[in-house]
């Protein structure tokens, strides 16, 4: 019999999980052909999720837990439930409940067709705001425009992956991750299904607009150079418009001869220009950043706590090799 991994990041969930164990656990028992195993990833949370985890494997041995040193962000712990997940496949869920644990049949249909990668995709989210769904549609417009990669706007995290998939996923080490590109970089057969958002059963959001800001910055950095790019025509096209300007002003004083004029013009061009030139070094730094943060080789993430073998170490970031 097959095995399913369910991947569970976990930070500061201690209101809903109960709601969620007791639905999810409801739905794989609708499913018996498959064996589950919910796979939790404690990212440093400081209420009592992981004393309640703990005593969810006391009385279900599916259940796991890996307990991070720290919050890593959901990024990194989904990397740490893919390194700890051993199944046929595995399907990334979060524990607020907004993602719909019954979706799973359909996932599960899809795979035993062939897909590989089965992505939902939200077709209405319950309480979402205006101007963070204007945003979001806004950013994978800009994603798609600057990279030859397929984007799949609305596909989250909440996806069956195929073991191929989740081996695939694992070689990739990047400590400023974005998974959500990786998804298509990484290939294989994908299949899109549709589902609609509930609300959170208990607790807030725990994605604050900085953090939002700076995933779309990892998007942005991580699918594509064409920011770097960019500046090089915009330097271009200035320093053209300079040398036109420059040559005006030759023949202008060869015929007419010269004055003081124009010091509001000269202030004006020279605060534009140099505005022009710190946003493009602050570009130009965003990436070097980057670079500077990978070439630490540290590895992504520390584990304190396992419920499956405490001894049992993460992957360093130079390690090409699964955990198995």
């Amino acid at each position: 019999m097959k095995e399913i991994d369910l991947i569970v990041p976990v930070y500061n969930e201690e209101e809903v999980l109960s709601q969620f164990m007791k639905r999810i656990t409801e739905t794989v028992a609708q499913i018996p052909q498959y064996t589950f195993r919910f796979v939790f990833v404690n990212d440093g949370s400081s209420d009592g999720s992981l004393e309640m985890l703990r005593k969810f494997h006391e009385m279900d041995d599916r259940v796991t837990y890996v307990d991070l040193s720290r919050n890593f962000g959901k990024e990194t712990a989904m990397l740490a439930g893919f390194d700890y997940a051993d199944g046929d496949a595995v399907i990334v869920i979060d524990a607020d409940l907004q993602q719909p644990p019954e979706t799973l049949h359909e996932m599960i249909h899809w795979w035993e067709k062939g897909y590989e990668d089965i992505y939902a995709v939200r077709i209405n989210r319950e309480g979402e705001k205006k101007w963070k769904e204007w945003t979001s549609s806004l950013f994978y417009k800009l994603v798609q425009g600057i990279t030859k990669e397929q984007i799949y706007p609305k596909a989250g995290d909440f996806r069956l992956l195929d073991k191929k998939c989740v081996q695939a996923l694992r070689e990739l080490r990047e400590t400023e991750r974005y998974t959500k590109g990786m998804y298509g970089w990484i290939g294989f057969r994908k299949k899109e299904i549709e589902y609609s958002a509930d609300e959170r059963a208990a607790g807030e959001t725990k994605w604050k607009p900085g953090d939002l800001f700076k995933l779309a910055m990892d998007g942005i950095t991580s699918y594509s150079t064409t920011p770097l790019k960019i500046w090089s025509y915009v330097g271009f096209f200035i320093s053209f418009i300079a040398f036109l300007y420059l040559s005006f002003e030759v023949i202008k004083t060869i015929l007419h001869g010269t004055n003081v004029a124009g010091y509001p013009t000269l202030i004006a061009s020279v605060l534009f220009l140099g505005g022009i030139q710190l946003i493009s070094l602050g570009v130009i730094g965003e990436y070097l950043g980057r670079v500077f943060i990978e070439t630490k080789g540290r590895p992504p993430y520390f584990v304190r706590e396992t419920s499956k073998d405490p001894e049992k170490k993460p992957l360093k970031n130079s390690q090409k090799e699964s955990v198995k």
